[in-house]
């Protein structure tokens, strides 16, 4: 069954109103993807792991004043492409979007980063601009995935050095469900661990050396010895997710149903959430009809738990044939 949710959400695209843009640097091997929310969307983030890189996630907690967010950025370049968020901004702006202040609008742009300076070009990094060119191909529909935007330079399975992982990227999947709204996720993988199937088999994690078979991470680290100190990994590691939703959810529930999204990082990542990750989920819903009970939050915490899972699965799937 989870191979199927998997198919399926590969054809569904985001709720109406949702756009997705990259920038991508393919000679830098770095890039930015923005989500554009509808207006009045809500959001919510969870930050799971050890060594985030981020930009305004305070400003989308349950007990934040603003109750709207205009944009999320995910974006290349470690902490150097948070600057990405600044060109959203300027094009958001531009076109009429942000929270309104009585000396104009403000967008509001969260933002998380992965670190990528190690596979392509360290001087390469997401800007200003390229944020702005995000923005300006941002389109409704399914968005592009694989080695594009902020996955361009993304790996899965560091447990030997850089040199062994495997590439993964940009995934993404959706599901509806029976109170009719849709829980879409885009993933940026980036991790430490391995990326693994719907069968627990590793797809994307440590290459194998000539003539050795392929060791998982999570074996590595189990058997390093007591009295031998470690080499640290020698760069950051984080998988980014946005969930994107028309199901009528509050500030708090918003940040729940991401909380629940990074239920599907640990499905999917082996391991995850360790001291080198930077691991981040958003969650922007646009619903407004609100049905009576608890049921609809529920059912969108479990889809997006599966929907999370399945896009970083194609994350990697998805950079094999980009």
């Amino acid at each position: 069954m989870a191979t199927a949710a998997a198919n399926q959400g590969a054809e569904l695209p985001p709720p109406p109103g949702f756009r997705v843009g990259h920038w991508t640097d393919e000679r830098g091997a770095t890039g930015c993807t923005v989500v554009i929310a509808p207006e009045g969307s809500l959001a919510g983030v969870d930050v799971a792991g050890g060594a985030p890189g981020t930009r305004e996630t305070d400003v989308v907690g349950p007990l934040a004043g603003t109750d709207s967010v205009t944009a999320v950025m995910l974006a290349g370049g470690s902490a150097y492409g948070l600057a990405a968020a600044d060109g959203a901004m300027r094009w958001l702006e531009r076109n009429g979007r942000g929270h309104v202040t009585p000396a104009g609008l403000v967008p509001i742009v969260p933002t998380a980063i992965v670190y990528d300076l190690a596979e392509g070009d360290p001087g390469a990094r997401p800007d200003a601009a390229a944020g702005e060119a995000a923005c300006e191909a941002a389109r409704e529909g399914i968005p592009a995935r694989g080695r594009v935007g902020a996955g361009a330079g993304t790996a899965a399975g560091k447990g030997l050095g850089r040199e062994r992982a495997t590439p993964t990227g940009v995934g993404y999947a959706a599901l509806r469900g029976s109170f009719g709204f849709t829980v879409a996720a885009l993933a940026v993988a980036n991790p430490f661990g391995d990326v693994l199937a719907e069968d627990g088999s590793v797809l994307a994690g440590v290459r194998a050396a000539d003539g050795e078979p392929a060791p998982r991470t999570a074996d590595l680290l189990a058997k390093l010895q007591r009295d031998i100190e470690p080499t640290p990994p020698s760069e950051g590691n984080t998988t980014l997710v946005c969930l994107m939703t028309d199901a009528p959810l509050d500030k708090a529930e918003c940040a729940r149903v991401a909380r629940a999204g990074s239920a599907g990082l640990a499905r999917a990542i082996d391991p995850v959430f360790t001291d080198v990750d930077g691991d981040v989920v958003f969650c922007v819903a646009s619903g407004r009809e609100r049905p009576a009970g608890r049921f609809p939050t529920l059912q969108a915490q479990a889809l997006a738990a599966t929907v999370t899972a399945a896009a970083i699965r194609d994350a990697a799937r998805s950079a094999r044939g980009s």
